[in-house]
């Protein structure tokens, strides 16, 4: 084997720059698909949407419809799409740029982080991003530029799981206040013994086909993160 492919690292003839032999690239990159499920869980808008949908249907009264597998499929989606401006930025200024030779692998990565630190800092919440940097023994910092990622990414999906659980109170109120109109109506008729839940869920599911649920639903998780 040529040592050189053993190298961590060479130097480029410009800038005095550094970047990863090919034989660490290609570690660094397959160490980071074993990470991907949890970069999309923390760095994207997936976990803010998956929950909403999983809080719908929650508040149906339902459990296992629609499967957790759907839910999942359509969360991706969705996040992709939520965050194409930024998928693209990404492929533009450090994946094709890296493809072709023009940027090594540590620019690269560099450029990639950009469009997606901007991303999360137009969803992070004030008090989220000061919880983690006071926990990170920082009083502040100079600009949002210099916050490191290991503050953001737990401030970005903290303040996510937050707005998801405001959205998600808010869609619960309309189907509480059904359960709560055929309890009462139950209750007045003596049929204690009934489950309210049996007898809401079809007017729940009625209301909710009346009026274009998914599509206001699906509209309104895409419509809450601020571009």
């Amino acid at each position: 084997m040529d040592p050189t492919n053993l190298a961590l690292m060479t130097a480029t003839p410009h800038g005095g720059s550094v970047v990863y032999s090919l034989d660490v690239q290609t570690l660094l990159i397959i160490t980071g698909l074993a990470f991907l499920p949890g970069l999309v869980l923390l760095m994207t808008g997936f976990t803010r949407i998956v929950v909403i949908l999983a809080l719908a249907r929650q508040a149906f009264g339902l459990t296992t419809t629609p499967p957790n597998l759907i839910l999942i499929a359509l969360a991706m989606v969705l996040a992709a799409f939520v965050m194409r401006p930024t998928l693209q930025a990404i492929n533009h200024d450090a994946l094709q740029p890296y493809l072709t030779g023009k940027l090594g692998f540590q620019d690269a990565v560099n450029e990639g982080e950009a469009p997606l630190r901007k991303f999360m800092l137009s969803q992070v919440r004030t008090r989220e991003l000061h919880l983690f940097v006071d926990l990170s023994g920082e009083r502040s910092y100079a600009d949002e530029d210099a916050i490191p990622m290991l503050v953001l990414v737990p401030a970005f999906a903290t303040s996510e799981l937050q707005t998801a659980f405001e959205i998600g109170f808010l869609i619960y109120i309309p189907f509480a206040l059904i359960d709560l109109a055929i309890a009462s109506v139950l209750m007045a008729l003596g049929m204690i013994m009934v489950s309210p839940t049996l007898i809401s869920l079809p007017f729940k599911l009625l209301l909710f086909v009346a009026i274009g649920g998914w599509g206001l639903l699906i509209g309104s998780v895409a419509g809450s993160f601020v571009r």
